[in-house]
């Protein structure tokens, strides 16, 4: 269990850790989604967007070596100064390694971890210029085989544990996208010690690319993993949420699914019209509870 890690308070209830912009949440920056970073398929961009400071931390895009040699870009944050912080493996929402991704990134280290977020779909391309969600599930996140990205987390893993960070103590999170990966890192790598997965599709179609999905493998994780899910997620039903909590306490398994009430899908996105603010304080929250007690 951590015991030096300082706590944070969960989202914008202190200044110093993150700054919002006074622009009213009604007003969008949509078409300067881009120069700010953030993915062109993720508009409209909320202009009362959080922002989390860098200051305190050592933050910033780096690269580190991947499998067969590839040279993977990534977005890193670890507190200034402090040696063998637990690493925190921060998988990408959908809409790839944009603003908002390195904006949680830094909210981790802020809370004392060492977080990496590896650019996932490099291999098959940028997905913050992929106009539409059309152009860019078919270009590029259909293209990504599940393998790979295990392999690709193993090496963030390693990597950390060579950059300052404690690999011993080991975390992962997700979001969309990611929460899905989340579930499935915790069934791969036994090294695991505890896992967030946010709002991540639990079930479907198995493929070539995609052989398993989450409730597939609730009988096969290494470590607990928190889920936080919204009760209104049209595409996650609460049945499925249901049928993976019913799973996960089948297998004895000490990790579960909380459903937030009047929360949609991407409740914690807080530069989306989909933010809940009192979802997401709530989740931030437990989140950093749950790694507090396992890492």
């Amino acid at each position: 269990m951590m015991t030096d890690t300082p706590t944070v308070p969960p989202l914008a209830e202190t200044e110093n850790w993150v700054r919002m912009s006074h622009v009213s949440r009604r007003a969008a920056l949509g078409g300067g989604a881009a120069a700010l970073g953030y993915a062109l398929a993720a508009q409209p961009v909320l202009a009362n967007r959080i922002s989390t400071p860098a200051e305190g931390l050592d933050a910033g895009m780096i690269r580190f070596p991947a499998s067969g040699g590839f040279q993977m870009n990534a977005y890193r944050a670890r507190p200034a100064g402090k040696k063998n912080a637990p690493v925190v493996l921060v998988v990408q929402e959908i809409f790839g390694l944009h603003e908002w991704m390195q904006d949680i990134t830094r909210r981790f280290a802020q809370a004392g971890y060492y977080a990496i977020a590896p650019d996932l779909y490099q291999r098959q391309g940028d997905p913050t210029k992929a106009a539409d969600m059309q152009t860019l599930f078919k270009s590029i996140v259909s293209q990504v085989p599940d393998a790979q990205v295990m392999a690709d987390l193993d090496a963030a893993a390693v990597f950390a544990g060579t950059d300052g960070g404690d690999a011993a103590k080991l975390g992962v999170t997700g979001f969309c996208w990611g929460g899905r990966i989340t579930w499935l890192y915790a069934s791969h790598n036994p090294k695991l010690k505890a896992g967030v997965a946010w709002y991540g599709r639990l079930a479907g179609q198995p493929s070539e690319l995609q052989p398993a999905h989450p409730i597939d493998l609730a009988a096969r994780l290494n470590a607990p993993v928190l889920g936080l899910y919204g009760d209104l997620d049209k595409g996650i039903p609460v049945a499925d949420v249901e049928k993976m909590n019913a799973a996960l306490k089948a297998a004895n398994d000490p990790g579960h699914i909380r459903l937030f009430e009047g929360a949609d899908h991407g409740f914690l996105a807080d530069y989306r019209p989909s933010f809940n603010e009192a979802a997401a304080k709530e989740a931030w929250a437990e989140a950093l509870k749950w790694f507090g007690r396992h890492l």
